[in-house]
């Protein structure tokens, strides 16, 4: 039987299935020499490069886009214990 191959890309996709060290892991999310993404130490894709400062900037909108969220949460539900009239004509 042929043995797949555990890394490589498909259609521009890069893929890692290898057994993940913790120096890999490590040092696949801190690369100073290379742009905001780089390629997932384990899994399909890529992923944020935390020596890029655009990478803070898209943490910090995600985080403040997350909070706004979870307190527009909290409003809706008390307006919803209000009774709604519908008129039907």
């Amino acid at each position: 039987m042929v043995d797949k191959p555990q890394s490589g890309e498909l259609f521009g996709v890069p893929y890692n299935f290898e057994r993940p060290s913790v120096g890999r892991m490590l040092s696949a999310y801190w690369r100073p020499d290379e742009g905001m993404l780089v390629e997932k130490p384990f899994g399909i894709g890529y992923t944020l490069n935390l020596s890029n400062w655009r990478s803070w900037i898209v943490l910090a909108v995600a985080g403040a886009l997350f909070y706004q969220q979870r307190s527009g949460d909290e409003e809706e539900t008390t307006t919803e214990d209000e009774p709604v009239e519908v008129i039907v004509d």
